[in-house]
């Protein structure tokens, strides 16, 4: 993992305005309420205007500006109105989370199409999309960081997570190429890639495959609670990472163990991916 160190630092974020796609809950929302505690301006998004208007609540409790903004991350139109939205707001784009995503249990062969495309517009083009907006501005100004969510399962695929790990390997590839295309223009990348956390995505996640549906959920909740890694610690990694200008951060052991397997013992990395497959079951 690069270690360079970067000019953007999240110790205080004060007049810093960061953007956070997915921000209704899980580890957007969190991002977002760390970064208000540190005196950031926060531009948000999310289809869940409920969990969006929670979100913006609790962040406006620390004295926080906030710009809310309802935005399918997979239409290229609702992406550029937030962009358009946030530069009248504040003028400008420090810090860029392409975090919003969705899920998807099953094997290539249990997947449909449309599901593929879901997931491919979402998890892929939303950074897309995200990166196409707000990355203008940044150029302009000549610094910040850019954040795109990936995933354990972009590190190591998971034959019960067939295309969902393709999206990200997919954002964990773009992300590295974006690194070094925008090392000139003064603006980090890093792609964060989460293990096993404790979120909603496990209650929102589509299911596919044989077997009972419900158990299936249950036991994946049940694991995902039972490791009990919370959103709140990604955010603060999420922050550690950009203030040292991470290409890659792994988040959770888990997500550590598979990042340094994947590039280091591929045979052995690939047995632990099967037997990881086991907890989506």
């Amino acid at each position: 993992m690069a270690r360079t160190r970067s000019r953007f630092k999240t110790a205080d974020l004060t007049d810093q305005v960061v953007v956070v796609t997915g921000a209704g809950s899980g580890i957007g929302r969190e991002v977002a309420l760390l970064c208000a505690r540190r005196h950031a301006q926060l531009a948000l998004c999310d289809v869940d205007e409920a969990g969006l208007a929670d979100t913006a609540e609790a962040a406006r409790a620390y004295d926080a500006q906030v710009l809310t903004s309802w935005v399918d991350v997979s239409e290229t139109e609702s992406m550029t109105r937030f962009a358009n939205a946030t530069s009248e707001r504040f003028g400008r784009v420090d810090l860029l989370i392409n975090n919003a995503g969705v899920g998807l249990v099953g094997g290539f062969l249990d997947t449909n199409l449309k599901d593929w495309q879901w997931l491919i517009d979402v998890n892929l083009m939303g950074v897309v999309h995200g990166c196409d907006a707000f990355l203008p501005t940044m150029i302009d100004a000549g610094r910040g960081h850019v954040v795109n969510l990936s995933s354990a399962a972009g590190l190591l695929a998971n034959p019960q997570l067939t295309a969902y790990s393709a999206t990200k390997f997919a954002v964990l590839g773009l992300s590295e190429a974006l690194r070094m295309e925008l090392k000139p223009h003064g603006i980090g990348v890093t792609a964060v890639c989460p293990g096993i956390i404790n979120t909603a995505i496990t209650q929102n996640s589509l299911i596919r495959g044989a077997g009972d549906v419900d158990e299936r959920r249950r036991h994946l909740e049940s694991t995902y609670r039972k490791r009990g890694y919370t959103p709140a610690r990604v955010a603060k990694k999420i922050l550690r990472a950009v203030d040292h200008n991470r290409a890659v951060a792994p988040v959770a052991a888990e997500a550590h163990l598979m990042y340094v397997l994947s590039r280091t013992a591929p045979p052995l990395a690939r047995w632990l991916a099967a037997r990881m497959a086991e907890l989506s079951k």
